[in-house]
C-alpha cells in the first residue's frame, strides 16, 4: 500500500503541532509508525520539498524525512500531470500544488494523507484521508 503526505501533515509531524483539542502531530507520528511497521510505501514529490523549503533547509528536509526512512519514495512529476494540474487550478481556483499533489497521488495509487479542506473539491481526482482515519 502507499501513502502520499501532503506538507502539512509533514510539518503537523516535524512541529508536534496540535489545535486546540487534537493532537495532529501526535497523529502523523502514529501513521508513519504504522505505515513503516505494515511494510507500505510513503511516496513525496518534488513540491512537498519545494513547499517545505518555505519554511525549512534542506538539511531540515533531510531530518523530517528521516522518520519515513526505508519506506520513502520519490515520485517525479510528468508534463502531463503538471498540465492536468493547471487545468484544475484553473477551473476549480485551487492552489496548483494541492491540485498536483491529488493527481501525483491518484497516479501512484497512493492514499492521499491531508487536512487541506481544498481537496475535499479534488474528490474526483483521489479520495483524501486524515491520519487519524487510518491509525
Amino acid at each position: 500500500m502507499k501513502f502520499y503526505l501532503d506538507t502539512s501533515i509533514w510539518r503537523d509531524l516535524h512541529e508536534n503541532r496540535s489545535d486546540r483539542f487534537r493532537p495532529l502531530g501526535e497523529w502523523a507520528f502514529e501513521l508513519l509508525r504504522m505505515i513503516r511497521e505494515e511494510g507500505h510505501i510513503v511516496i513525496y514529490s518534488e513540491m512537498v520539498i519545494d513547499e517545505l523549503l518555505r519554511k525549512y533547509t534542506l538539511t531540515g528536509i533531510d531530518d523530517i524525512f528521516r522518520i519515513a526512512e526505508g519506506s520513502l519514495e520519490k515520485t517525479n512529476m510528468k508534463k502531463e500531470q503538471a498540465d492536468e494540474a493547471a487545468k484544475l487550478c484553473k477551473s476549480l481556483q485551487i492552489p496548483f500544488a494541492d491540485c498536483l499533489h491529488a493527481i501525483l497521488a491518484r497516479d501512484n495509487d497512493a492514499i492521499l494523507i491531508t487536512r487541506d479542506k481544498h481537496f475535499e473539491q479534488l474528490r474526483l481526482i483521489t479520495d483524501a484521508k486524515k491520519p487519524e482515519e487510518l491509525i
